[in-house]
Formats: structure tokens, sequence, C-alpha cells
């Protein structure tokens, strides 16, 4: 990899964890480790380019039959590819389907851009993984399979003990927190070739563990506020995503559009929600 190469744009597909969930902002909307890492590429870059497609919710059928051929047509330096954890995670699903259609969406995404990203997707530590480990090391096999036929950069997130700390988690239990983003922009950030800022494989200090009490309230409010929900989502064939696009997709016009940052640089913040529509 070349260290300290510039790229002039940036694709992210995906589901959840692409589009930012739950890195919020304030009006709402989220700025995840694909927003903090296009700030960062921007400023590196005038008139960088930039586009988010990812929807929280989807398969990786999804993904690949909605999101993969519009993010081939943009032709982008940089395409970050991850999904395959929501079917996994499901009580039924068919490993190898999963692997077939994530290397549908690669072939199709690998010849649009000059380097394409995929990720060994984090997990909390606790029973949820444990339980699910063997289709998730399935998968993540594959994923290294998949980058050394393309020539892709894998960035191992699994394997990164401090991302399955659960500090680095939001309340739901599913999505990465803002420092958890952060750490996973670092570590892209390092696998396209530039200097480190930070170690994002940093252990947190100690923890204090919790009284039985304020345990007991936590796994109340989520399962009030978060399990409930997915659950009744699950029973009746809803997703999250429904009804949604990426960030920067137009259902009106069939296709994705570029962001670019206004007029006097990037916002260091990775917040692109001010970001301009780029001329085609």
């Amino acid at each position: 990899m070349q260290m300290n190469a510039t790229y002039t744009s940036f694709v992210a597909v995906g589901d959840s964890f692409t589009e930012g969930m739950s890195d919020g902002l304030p009006d709402g909307s989220y700025r995840g480790w694909a927003d903090l890492l296009a700030a960062r590429l921007a400023a590196r870059s005038p008139g960088f380019r930039y586009a988010n497609l990812a929807v929280r919710g989807k398969l990786i059928g999804q993904i690949a039959d909605e999101q993969s051929a519009a993010a081939a047509e943009l032709g982008a330096d940089v395409v970050t590819l991850v999904g395959g954890l929501n079917d996994v995670l499901r009580p039924k699903c068919d490993v190898d389907e999963v692997c077939a259609r994530l290397a549908e969406a690669a072939d199709r995404l690998a010849p649009s851009c000059k380097q394409l990203v995929l990720m060994r997707s984090p997990g909390r530590r606790g029973p949820v993984l444990e339980r699910f480990r063997p289709r998730m090391e399935q998968l993540f096999s594959f994923v290294d399979a998949l980058a050394e036929r393309h020539g892709a950069v894998v960035v191992d997130l699994f394997g990164a003990e401090v991302l399955g700390d659960a500090r680095l988690w939001a309340d739901d239990r599913l999505h990465l927190n803002a420092e958890g983003h952060r750490r996973v922009a670092e570590a892209v950030w390092q696998a396209l070739g530039h200097e480190p800022e930070a170690d994002w494989r940093a252990a947190l200090p100690p923890a204090v563990r919790p009284g039985w009490a304020a345990r007991r309230a936590s796994d109340a409010r989520f399962t009030r506020e978060h399990l409930v929900p997915w659950i009744g989502r699950r029973l009746t064939g809803r997703s999250s995503g429904d009804g949604r696009t990426g960030a920067h997709f137009s259902a009106g016009e069939g296709r994705a559009f570029w962001v670019t940052p206004p007029a006097g640089g990037a916002a260091t913040t990775g917040d692109v929600t001010g970001w301009l529509r780029a001329q085609p």
C-alpha cells in the first residue's frame, strides 16, 4: 500500500455500520466512521467527492442489488464494502449464500475503483457474539479470500480486542458509539496507507463493573427500547431501513450523487451534512 496516497473520491456501501449508527449529531442524523474518513481524506485533496449509500437494516442481497451498481457507476478512487453481518445474526442463515452475494457485489465494485476496501466487522463481547461466532468466522474467512482475488484491502476490526469492549458500543448493543466510529475511521485511514494519527487498537482503562441494580436497570432499558422493537420488526417482516435510501442516493433520479466540501475546506469534525452536491 502506497504511504500517504492521495485519493480524490470515496464511496461507502453497506448497512447501519457504514451509515453511522449510533454516532448521532444534534439534528438527529448520524456521523459515523465513513463520514469521519471522508472529511480527513478531503483535507488532503481539494475538490474531493464523497457518497455514502449505506442504509440501516439491509441484508447483503439488498446491498448487492440496490447499492453496488449505483456505486460502481460513480467510479470512485476508494470504495468500502461492508455487509453480511445482518444476515448471519439472524436465526436462520445460509452463510454460503451470504458469501455468494457479497462476492457478487465485490465483483461489480472492484473493476470500478482504484482501491476496494473490505472489513472483518467488529463484534461486541458477550453471549450473542459467542453464539454466532462460527458463522462470523466463516464469513470473514471468505472476506480474506475475496480480498486476495481482487487485490482489496482488508481492515481486521474483528481481531482488535478493544473493539469488543462494551464501552465502545451504543446502548442498543448493536452499533458502535462515537469513540468506536472514530477508531474505525483511524483503522481505515491507516489501511489506505496514511501515517497513523492515533493507536486505534489502544486498550481502554480497566473497567469498573456496575452494581447489580445498575446492570438490571440497563438490561431493562435495553429490552424496552431496543430488543422489543427489534423482535417486533422480525415478526412483522419489517426492517429499520424500509423506505430509506442512502444519504447520497436520489430515489427520484434513480442514481447516486457526489457531495463535496463547501468553499473553505472540509469539516474536520466529520459532519458532512453541510457538504454540497457536486456536479456529475
